[in-house]
């Protein structure tokens, strides 16, 4: 084992498997910054590359690249509010909050270090795994992962925030999003609203973009300035988001754990652990409050997950053929192309075993790359934050539409809106998004596992073993220790004197979301009962809770809030200035939209730009045609040139060449 780990490591370091690994970092680097490009993507259109190539060296280009995606798409995620991958969604929650706050430097310093740990823990995982993986992953089972989820559910009152019906609702809606769709076991469409494309489900990446990225745009554009609200200072906090890294060590192992074990489960899929991380973050702090604000400790939970579970994932797709992901389903028709067989081949000595050791040399190699290069770019990358809105949003609306275009329909757009409009209500009225998302990642794995879990036990025989009881104890903690603490906080408090009742639109927000979940019910009982029960077990409790958030919000009318700006706070004579900001950027979201829907992106994203730059900003004709040009070279170099992506034709140009057909 030694021998072949050393055979591993010197392996990828010889020329010119070195160099194909450099090159594998390169792209994934691109991948990760831009939104939009998708790692999926990237993955399939290197495979033609590597059909001449040796094992050794096809695996270090495409892990090399796979393995510094989810890093470098956290630099995205924290800077601009917006997803690189759908892995780097959880470090917007705490991350982007931090840039906003002028510590952009800190916070990416901070995750590109927990980043690099993650990585190094992953491989470990994955090299001491080798001998007892079977019985790891057989241990768990389906009932396992049925528990895993509801672990992850769990967590959803401490994302709230404090306000714990409401985190618990906004998780319900998470789930019912996640149910649409056709049934897996009985084809019923479910909540498809008679729409085609929804029979797929709703896509992660245009939602959770919708959610986080278009109340930021909104957000820059009615308060002015630049994205950090504050001075970065004269070195952006770099050092201090290193030293974090170091000062919560315990956190970043907990969390690279937590990626490590999500990784090897099969099916549960990346975006869990991340959310899982983060979550745990949250629980394990004195100070719950400081999360969402700007917490670092919500910065170093995600980035270390998401590299751990690069190392995890492959531990099931080499001992069994077993994808527990998207990069390691790829990865499985890699080794197709390759002549490989996942299986006892890949973890013999007198086999393959130094090819897979390589695979976590590459890995480990690829990060320790990539996150000292991402510090020599930082300062760079970092001063975006200071650009000034007006240059940013239409920048940020390109990237937002382009990130959330991944299924090559004009649908995926008309989700981020949809989504956009609900981010923006939640935040206006304080519900929390994080556990809408959780919902949504946990939904059909939660229904998927509970089902199998009685099919295979014919009834609940499995709560009793090891593994579901365990999990269980770890639940009811997670539980029950967050309602004592708070109900020690409030015998501390002075008791208020109890509001009247009043209807206000946070209670009819509240009470829209009680009318959705008697309509699920409702929709749900004409269904099959194979196709019902797992909706109505879950939405029936959720309406209750939801009828007493209603009444909560009707005691108690929601604060209004205040709106700063880069001069301080504005007065309330002001308010009337900020509501006409905030029409004209959503009017203007609105026709970015129509433009790509009637001119298709080529055209309608430079169009929309430059007049967003003359009319709204009032730009010069130098950087308005600059900035125009810019747009245009990146939608026709990179996704036209480079990657021959083919943007759906306008409604207009349809239209046109109907009309001269007749």
């Amino acid at each position: 084992m030694i021998e072949a780990l050393f055979t591993a490591l010197i392996s990828i370091c010889q020329w010119p498997t070195f160099g194909f690994m450099l090159i594998g970092i390169a792209i994934g680097f691109v991948v990760g910054i831009l939104p939009g490009l998708g790692s999926g993507t990237a993955f399939v259109l290197m495979f033609p590359f590597i059909f001449e190539m040796e094992p050794v060296r096809a695996l270090a280009f495409l892990l090399g690249m796979a393995s510094v995606v989810s890093t470098t798409g956290d630099i995205t995620s924290i800077l601009f509010g917006i997803p690189g991958e759908s892995d780097c969604a959880a470090s917007i929650i705490d991350g982007h909050p931090l840039a906003k706050q002028g510590q952009a430097g800190r916070a990416v310093a901070a995750s590109l270090m927990s980043s690099l740990m993650g990585a190094v823990f992953g491989g470990l995982v994955l090299t001491l795994s080798i001998p007892l993986v079977r019985p790891l992953v057989l241990s768990f089972g389906s009932p396992g992962i049925f528990m895993l989820s509801i672990l992850g559910l769990t967590f959803i009152a401490t994302l709230s925030g404090g306000d714990v019906l409401k985190g618990l609702v906004a998780g319900g809606f998470g789930i019912l999003f996640a149910l649409v769709g056709l049934d897996g076991y009985t084809a019923t469409p479910r909540y498809t609203l008679g729409q085609f494309y929804l029979w797929d489900g709703v896509p992660l990446v245009p939602l959770t973009i919708g959610l986080f990225a278009i109340p930021e745009v909104v957000d820059l554009a009615v308060k002015g300035g630049s994205i950090a609200q504050a001075s970065i200072g004269k070195i952006g906090g770099v050092m201090e988001g290193v030293k974090d890294s170091f000062r919560h060590w315990k956190l970043v192992l907990r969390c690279s754990g937590i990626g490590a074990l999500i990784g090897i489960m099969p099916g549960v899929g990346s975006s869990v652990g991340q959310f899982l991380a983060y979550a745990h973050a949250v629980q394990s702090s004195p100070n719950q409050e400081r999360f969402g604000h700007g917490a670092i400790e919500g910065v170093l939970g995600p980035g270390a997950a998401n590299n751990s579970k690069e190392g995890g994932s492959l531990v099931t797709t080499v001992a069994f053929g077993v994808p527990s992901g998207l990069h390691s389903a790829l990865l499985l028709g890699a080794f197709t192309i390759l002549g490989l067989t996942p299986g006892l081949a890949m973890l013999r000595p007198e086999q393959n075993l130094s090819l897979t050791y390589s695979m976590v040399w590459t890995i480990i190699v690829a990060n320790v790359i990539t996150v000292p290069l991402c510090f020599l770019v930082l300062r760079q990358l970092v001063m975006f934050t200071q650009v000034r809105g007006s240059l940013i949003i239409p920048i940020l609306l390109m990237l937002i539409f382009l990130g959330g275009f991944v299924n090559n329909t004009f649908g995926d757009m008309v989700m981020v809106l949809l989504f956009g409009a609900i981010g923006l209500l939640m935040v206006n009225f304080g519900w929390m998004r994080p556990p809408l998302v959780i919902g949504l990642v946990l939904g059909r794995l939660l229904e998927k596992s509970f089902f199998i879990s009685v099919d295979a036990y014919e009834g609940f025989g499995w709560l009793g073993r090891p593994v579901v009881v365990i999990l269980l104890l770890i639940i009811a903690a997670g539980v029950f220790v967050p309602v004592v603490q708070r109900i020690k906080e409030r015998r501390k408090q002075v008791k208020e004197v109890p509001t009247r009742w009043k209807l206000n639109y946070g209670a009819l927000f509240s009470l829209g979301s009680v009318v959705i979940f008697a309509v699920a019910i409702w929709n749900a009982w004409s269904w099959l009962p194979r196709a019902r029960i797992f909706p109505l077990t879950i939405f029936i409790p959720v309406l209750v809770i939801a009828v007493l958030n209603f009444l909560k919000d009707l005691r108690k009318p929601p604060s209004k809030e205040v709106v700063k700006g880069t001069d301080g706070e504005v007065s309330a004579q002001d308010l009337s200035l900020v509501r006409k900001k905030t029409i004209n950027i959503l009017g203007w979201i609105g026709g970015f939209f129509l433009a790509l829907w009637w001119l298709s992106f080529p055209l309608g994203i430079p169009l929309a730009t430059f007049l967003y730059l003359k009319v709204t900003s009032r730009e010069s004709w130098l950087i308005s045609i600059l900035l125009t040009v810019a747009s245009w070279a990146f939608i026709e170099g990179i996704f036209g040139y480079f990657l021959h992506f083919l943007f759906p034709e306008g409604e207009l140009f349809i239209l046109f060449s109907k009309i001269i057909s007749i």
